[in-house]
C-alpha cells in the first residue's frame, strides 16, 4: 500500500490550509519524500525557524488525519527548519571558549562547561555520548554493557539507539515489542533489565531499510529523545551511529551533553577515524570523558596464549597522545559476542565475570569524570524549532 499510502497523504496535507496563509504545504513543496513501514508514516514538513511555533498544532493535526488512513496505525510528521543562503544553521553552536593545551597523561579530567544555550531534557540529569569514527569497532555492545555497567553502579539509566539506519539496541536488548504511545503526543520506552530504552529499531521492522536524509534523520533523533517518557534518570546513554555526520551534529549541538566516549580498535586505521571523532566533540565543545579499545587482545581457550589480533595499546596510546582518559581495554572474547547476539549483555549476563568487572572498571571511571565536572544544567521547558 506505499505508494497508494502516499497519494493518500499528500492529498490530505494539500487539503490542508498552512497557518501562515501561504497556500498549501505540498504545492509549495515544503514536504519531504515520505516513508511507510509497517502501517507507520514517517516524513517531515519544512518552514522557516520563525514558523516553527505556528506550525506545531499543523502538524499534529497532520499526524490524527494521517492516522485515519486504513493501513496507518500511527504517524511522525517532524518539523525541520529552513535555511536561508548565507545563513548560519539555526542549530549552530556559540564560538568555543579558547582551550588550554591537552593535559600530560594522568592529569586532572577536563572541565566540563555547562550548556545553558541548550536546552535539557526534563527528568535527565546527565546525557552522554557513545561514539566511534568508524563502523565494526563495537560501539553499540559497549554502549549497551557501559549503561547496563552504570546501572549496577546505582544509577538510574536510559539507553537511547541513535543510530536510525542501523539501529542495534533491539538486538543487544532481546526488545520485540513495538512501545505504545501516551496520549498520542508522547511514546512510552521499553524496559530491559531495567533500562529504559528507545530506537528506531523499535518502530520498523528489523529489515526495513531507512533510506532518509540529513533533515528527516535530525527530526527524528530530536523526537525520539524529546518526546519520550524518560521519566527520572540520572543518566542517559546515547549510542551514536559512526562517523561524524548530521546525527552527531544535532546531538552534539541541541542536547547539553555531559560527556563523550570514543570507542576504538587498536590498529592504526580505526585509531585515525577515532580521533575525527574526538576532534568533532572537542570543535562542539562536549568533554571528551576517555577512549575504550575495544577487541583490544584475544586469548585463546584452549590454550590460554593471547593475541594481539588488532595489534594492542594503539588506544592507550593516542588517549596518551591527545590528554584524555584510557578508559579500559575490552578482550576480543567469544561470550562477549555470544551474550550480545543472545540479547543477554555479558553484564547482566555473567555479571561476576571477568569481563563483566571491565565493564564496571569503565563505568567507574565515566562516572567520576562526570562527579569532577560541572553540575548539569537544570532542565528548563521544552520549546520545539
Amino acid at each position: 500500500m506505499s505508494d497508494a499510502g502516499k497519494t493518500e497523504i499528500l492529498a490530505i496535507l494539500k487539503a490542508m490550509d498552512a497557518p501562515d496563509g501561504k497556500g498549501d504545504v505540498v504545492t509549495r513543496r515544503l514536504v519531504s519524500d515520505i516513508f511507510i513501514a509497517d502501517g507507520k508514516a514517517f516524513f517531515s514538513i519544512t518552514v522557516p525557524a520563525s514558523e516553527a511555533e505556528r506550525f506545531e498544532p499543523f502538524c499534529r493535526e497532520a499526524e490524527r488525519r494521517v492516522k485515519g488512513i486504513a493501513g496507518i496505525s500511527s504517524a511522525m510528521v517532524a518539523l525541520t527548519a529552513e535555511k536561508t543562503a548565507g545563513a548560519p544553521p539555526a542549530t549552530a553552536p556559540s564560538a568555543p571558549a579558547r582551550r588550554p593545551p591537552p593535559a600530560a597523561s594522568g592529569a586532572a579530567p577536563q572541565q566540563q562547561r555547562p550548556a545553558a544555550q541548550k536546552p535539557g531534557v526534563p527528568g535527565i540529569k546527565q546525557i552522554i555520548a557513545v561514539a566511534s569514527g568508524k563502523g565494526g569497532v563495537g560501539k553499540s555492545t559497549t554502549a549497551v554493557n557501559l549503561a547496563l555497567a552504570l546501572q549496577a553502579l546505582g544509577l538510574k539509566v536510559g539507553i537511547l539507539d541513535a543510530d536510525i539506519y542501523g539501529p542495534s539496541i533491539p538486538r543487544l536488548l532481546a526488545l520485540r515489542d513495538k512501545p505504545r504511545s501516551a496520549g498520542g503526543r508522547t511514546i512510552v520506552p521499553l524496559d530491559a533489565y531495567g533500562l529504559k530504552a528507545m530506537s528506531m529499531g523499535l518502530l520498523v521492522d528489523e529489515d526495513t531499510p531507512m533510506i532518509w536524509r540529513g533533515p528527516m534523520v535530525m527530526s527524528a533523533l530530536t523526537q525520539m529523545l524529546r518526546e519520550v517518557e524518560w521519566g527520572e534518570l540520572d543518566l542517559l546513554v546515547v549510542d551514536m551511529p559512526p562517523g561524524t555526520g548530521d546525527a552527531q551534529l544535532t546531538m552534539a549541538q541541541q542536547v547539553p551533553l555531559a560527556g563523550a566516549v570514543i570507542v576504538s580498535t587498536p590498529q592504526d586505521l580505526a585509531l585515525i577515524d577515532a580521533r575525527k571523532g574526538l576532534a568533532m566533540f572537542r570543535k562542539v565543545d562536549v568533554p571528551v570523558l576517555g577512549i575504550v579499545e575495544n577487541m583490544s587482545y584475544f586469548v585463546a581457550p584452549d590454550t590460554g596464549k593471547r593475541y594481539d589480533i588488532f595489534g594492542h595499546g594503539g588506544a592507550k596510546a593516542e588517549a596518551e597522545k591527545l590528554g584524555v582518559p584510557f578508559l579500559g581495554e575490552v578482550p576480543l572474547e567469544m561470550a562477549i559476542r555470544e551474550t550480545s547476539d543472545a540479547g543477554k549483555p555479558i553484564v547482566v549476563g555473567e555479571p561476576d565475570g571477568p569481563h563483566a568487572r571491565v565493564y564496571l572498571d569503565m563505568a567507574a571511571r565515566v562516572l567520576a569524570q562526570l562527579s569532577d565536572g560541572a553540575a548539569a544544567p537544570r532542565a528548563p521547558s521544552i520549546v520545539f524549532e
